[in-house]
Parts: structure tokens; sequence; C-alpha cells
């Protein structure tokens, strides 16, 4: 999956077998991965902290796409204001 942020292209990889589930218990975001959904994450995050990689510039994971079902949706964002 690749994503473009003010001409920037970043592409967003999946490890085989990637399982990620996100749930929300009210208080508290529990994110729940198999080994390949951990390094498939960590990835994401790496992608986004790239250099050049522009203030704002994200990415959606939802039920079906890329997490599990009945996941809530997860937005990954760079924000690069203190």
């Amino acid at each position: 999956m690749s994503a473009v942020t003010d001409g920037v292209i970043r592409v967003f990889t999946w490890e085989e077998g990637a399982r990620i589930e996100v749930r929300n218990l009210g208080g508290e975001i529990v994110i729940e991965a198999n080994a390949a959904g951990l390094r498939t994450l960590a990835d994401h995050f790496l992608t986004l902290a790239e250099e050049g990689t522009p203030d704002g510039a994200h990415l959606h994971l939802e039920e079906y796409n890329g997490l599990e079902g009945g996941s809530v949706g997860l937005v990954l964002e760079r924000c690069d204001d203190e």
C-alpha cells in the first residue's frame, strides 16, 4: 500500500500472516497483534518517521482494511508540532 502526501510517496508493507486487532475498552485502547502484525506496525511507524515525510502524513487502518473483523479504526499520523 502506498500513500502520497505533499508529493512524497511512502510505501507501507504488510508482512505475510500479519494479524492486527484494535479494541476500545472504554478507558483504554488495546492493540493486539501476532509477531508478523507487530513487525508490520513497527514498519508503518518507521515509514512515517522517514526523513522528508511531511507533517500530517497518515495511514488509516480499518476493519477488513488492515485490521481484523470487529476492530475499531486506527489512524497513524506524523505530527511534528510540539
